[in-house]
């Protein structure tokens, strides 16, 4: 595939005296699945209607492929889109929806048979759109996104409404949608299911960029992971492990050390004789960098 990445340089939208989107740049790389997160207020849905051209900036630019939405001569065919949960007529079912849409776009009606089964619909393809479940108006939205066969997704909370099993299908899909070339930018809230997601993320802030990179790189760059102990002599441990790292005593007694490894932490205590009735290590998870990135920047509006 070309190179149909998602570039934002400078994007600002302001509602009066309010600062929605404030200079934003970003990039989303084809091949990937970018995770865009933020907390209430943050101007997530706001950057991605820019993106599609819903909203005017007030400044900046957003492109995709290198030219502007609005530009696009083919759009459904380079670009799906769900920004909320399929809304189709509650008497038209499934099938006739996207059979609609498939019409209108000039694509073969029989697409509309594909994509329902790529997203597990067709058992429900005849039933009313009045009778579906939030999930299952999720996943009717999805297959809309799909029917054009495009280069580039792009994603507001698409889970909403998903059970367990719906959550890990919608993963599947859009690991193995990337896996294909395509550039995929999934909105979330659901940050524990981000992280087994994305290769990379995307986090704002009051408008604002608060950090790009891969997962694992940004949770990396949140400090070492935590290391709780459990030993008869504390105090010589400390000693022993000196001035490099930091060791608190916790909550029932354990000691808390960041700076250290459990190699590291077992030869020192195997040194001084320092008996340890536990080690475990307490890792970063994307919550928790999260919460951290973002304390005290969240801007509802």
């Amino acid at each position: 595939m070309a190179d149909d990445g998602i570039a934002v340089r400078g994007l600002t939208k302001i509602y009066k005296n309010v600062r929605a989107v404030d200079d934003l740049s970003f990039t989303v790389s084809p091949g990937r699945v970018t995770g865009f997160l933020g907390p209430n207020g943050a101007g997530k849905t706001t950057t991605l209607r820019m993106v599609l051209n819903l909203v005017r900036p007030t400044a900046g630019t957003a492109t995709i492929g290198g030219q502007r939405y609005a530009d696009l001569t083919d759009p459904i065919r380079k670009v799906g889109a769900l920004l909320e949960a399929s809304g189709a007529h509650r008497g038209r079912t499934g099938r006739n929806h996207l059979r609609m849409l498939c019409d209108a776009a000039g694509i073969p009606i029989s697409r509309a048979d594909d994509v329902l089964a790529t997203v597990g619909l067709t058992p429900a393809a005849a039933r009313k759109f009045k009778g579906y479940s939030l999930g299952m108006r999720q996943r009717l939205g999805i297959a809309a996104a799909l029917l054009g066969d495009p280069d580039v997704l792009i994603l507001d909370e698409p889970a909403n409404g998903l059970d367990p099993e719906g959550i890990r299908w919608m993963r599947d899909l859009l690991k193995s949608l990337a896996e294909q070339g395509r550039t995929v930018l999934v909105s979330s809230h659901l940050l524990s299911e981000m992280e087994l997601l994305a290769d990379d993320l995307v986090i704002i802030a009051a408008g604002k960029l608060v950090r790009q990179g891969p997962v694992a790189e940004i949770i990396d760059s949140a400090g070492s992971a935590q290391m709780f102990v459990r030993t008869p002599r504390p105090e010589v441990l400390i000693a022993e492990l000196g001035a490099a790292v930091t060791a608190t005593v916790v909550e029932g007694g354990a000691l808390r050390i960041v700076g250290a490894d459990g190699p590291t932490i077992g030869a020192a205590a195997m040194r001084v004789g320092a008996e340890i009735h536990e080690l475990t290590v307490e890792r970063r998870d994307l919550e928790n960098v999260f919460l951290q990135l973002t304390a005290g920047k969240a801007d509802i509006r």
